[in-house]
Parts: structure tokens; sequence; C-alpha cells
């Protein structure tokens, strides 16, 4: 349930009808919105009794949530959420590109990578330190040198910086280097994670589990939002089928399936998706054209050479690429805004930005 304060209900009066919620056994997530103030109603076994909030002082009316996901979902909160990576704003009408190699190799190869992808117009950088491969032989990550590296492509060229957390064991440290966590597809439901990162002070990346529905998905971040972090991006990249002319099946419908039941900002995966480098600009594009806040892309310098995910990985003049093909599909899509906020460099002679 949903208890809707008038715009005029005082903090006393907020203060007065979470209390109400709390006496009776349940939990309050009071939630601000721009014009007035709602409070979730969390924990209830069954329907909750409406009649009992609507005579407390403050309070407009009494909304029963419909969707077994409450937090995240556009009946609690009908305005989009706002993350903020820094300076950076994603879901505020703007495009954000996140880009990077799949595994962080050495100091070189970040720092290396981090200046052609900012050049292009990357806002975001990208790199796993802590790797879950599929098989136990490939390469893992450097771990927490991979992290020190992290923190050096950050100060060497202002990007903030995503990556992994593959357990609760490591997610102290991911969260002390990164200004962003992201939770993979193999851990989606991975629960004492997910509770973990409701307790993070940092923006966190979800991506959508490889057979996941996206009520799961957004189940998954309602465990994270739940815990009281509120900054969660929901990333697709692709769910298994029985398609074998990419890795996976990227689920484009799911994006705006997503927008119309979530507040949270959703971005696109296109690199995972795809598995092959060819497919990746296409993906791009159309991940763009359906409304996507962001994509997430996989770029290396010497892909061929890549200790994790070379195939998928776009050389630097691919990247740039596309970063010129869908700056004109996000403002056909978005006309009034343009790039808004995170604006893109000049790319090869073409105005994207500043």
């Amino acid at each position: 349930m949903l208890v809707v304060m008038d715009r005029k209900a005082t903090q006393e009066e907020v203060d007065g009808v979470v209390e109400a919620i709390e006496r009776r056994g349940y939990v309050a997530r009071p939630i601000p919105g721009g014009e007035r103030v709602a409070i979730c109603v969390l924990h209830n076994q069954g329907p909750v009794d409406a009649s009992y909030f609507l005579g407390l002082p403050g309070v407009k009316e009494a909304i029963p949530v419909t969707h077994p996901y409450k937090l995240v979902s556009r009946e609690s909160q009908p305005e989009d959420t706002v993350v903020h990576i820094g300076d950076l704003c994603l879901g505020n009408g703007t495009l954000t590109i996140i880009a990077g190699p799949c595994a962080i190799e050495s100091e070189e190869q970040a720092v290396t990578i981090a200046r052609h992808v900012k050049r292009a117009g990357a806002h975001i950088f990208r790199g796993g330190a802590f790797k879950p491969r599929t098989s136990p032989y490939a390469f893992q990550g450097l771990g927490e040198e991979g992290l020190r590296i992290l923190a050096k492509v950050r100060e060497e060229t202002g990007m903030p910086v995503v990556t992994e957390a593959v357990d609760r064991e490591v997610f102290d440290l991911v969260e002390t280097h990164a200004d962003m966590v992201q939770i993979g597809a193999r851990n989606m439901q991975n629960f004492s994670l997910l509770k973990r990162a409701g307790r993070s002070h940092k923006p966190v990346v979800l991506k959508r589990g490889l057979s996941a529905t996206v009520q799961e998905w957004l189940m998954a971040a309602e465990y994270i939002m739940e815990g009281g972090n509120t900054q969660v991006i929901l990333c697709e990249r692709g769910v298994r089928t029985f398609a074998d002319h990419s890795r996976n099946t990227l689920d484009l419908s799911s994006v705006p399936v997503v927008q119309k039941e979530s507040h949270l900002p959703v971005i696109v995966d296109p690199s995972h998706a795809a598995g092959r480098r060819d497919q990746v600009i296409p993906l791009s594009r159309a991940a763009v054209a359906v409304g996507a806040h962001g994509l997430m892309v996989e770029v290396h310098h010497a892909p061929e050479s890549a200790l994790s995910d070379g195939a998928q990985s776009l050389y630097p003049q691919q990247f740039e690429s596309l970063c010129r093909e869908i700056d004109p599909i996000f403002r056909v899509v978005r006309p009034q805004r343009g790039l808004g906020l995170n604006k893109l460099p000049k790319v090869a002679g073409r105005g994207l930005g500043r």
C-alpha cells in the first residue's frame, strides 16, 4: 500500500503516519516527491486496511499497490528516478555512454582505452577487476590491483568508474574504489549480495539474469531498494534463447516495458548480448531508438590479444563511429533535450556536443 500525503502535510504529520504504520508491525518507507510525500507500506503479509490511515492528519489517499514489487513501481513513484554518478546524471533525459574493456589487464591497457573512449564520447569508464567466468581456467581478473588501476583511470581522465562486485566478500572493496557498483547477470538473484547493495551509498547497476523475466529482474531491484539504496540502474544485456546467431538475444522490448512499470532508469549492454563485434553498433542504434537511458559498450585497443571477450569488443575507431551514429537517433527520440547535460565531445569533425 502507498499512503499519499497532502501537499501541505507537515513533517510532524509525515512522522505520525510512519509511526502509525510501524505500530501495526509494518515497515514504512517515505518517498519524497516533487509535490508531496508518499509512504510505502512494506512487509505486510496480506491486504492492508486503508481506512486506518485515511483518518490520520495530513493523509490525502491510500492506494493499494498491485505489483509484487513496490518500491521500484511507478505506482509508488510516478516520477523518473535520476541517478547521480559524480557530476553526471543518468535518467534525466540525457544519454549516458559507459565504455571500456571487459577486464582490466594492466594500467597501460586501461589508461590507453580510457583516453580513447573519453575522446570519442564516453562519460563513464567500465572495466572488470573481478571476473566471474564460465570456465575456472579463464582469466579471473586482477582483483584489488585492478581496482587500484581503475582509481588511476579516474585520476588520469576525470571519468567515474564502474566495476562488478562478484560476491559479498569483495563488495566493501569495490564500493571503496568505484563510483558505481555493478551486479552481473549471474548474480541477479544472489539475494545476500542484493541486500548488501541495498546498504551501499554508491549507485548500483543491476544486470538482467540470463533467463530472468522482467518481473524477476524488477523484484531483484526491489531487494536493493528495500535495503535503502534508491540509486539503482537496470541493465538489459540479452537473455538465453534457442538462437545461435548471437551469444544471447537482446530483448529490446524490455526497455519500454520497464519504463512503463518502473521509475528506475534502464540502459542496454549490446556487447554481451551480441558476443560478436559486428552486431554491437546496430544493436546500439536500436537501443537508443527504443528509448534506453544509456549504453554499456566494451572497447579494446587490441581486442585480438584481450584476456576476456575480445571478440565482442569494439576497436576505438568503431566506438567513435557508434557515438556519431547514435547522436542523431537520440535527437529524434528526444528532440527537445538533445544530449542534455551529458554532452558528447566533437568526434572526427562532427558536432556532438560542447
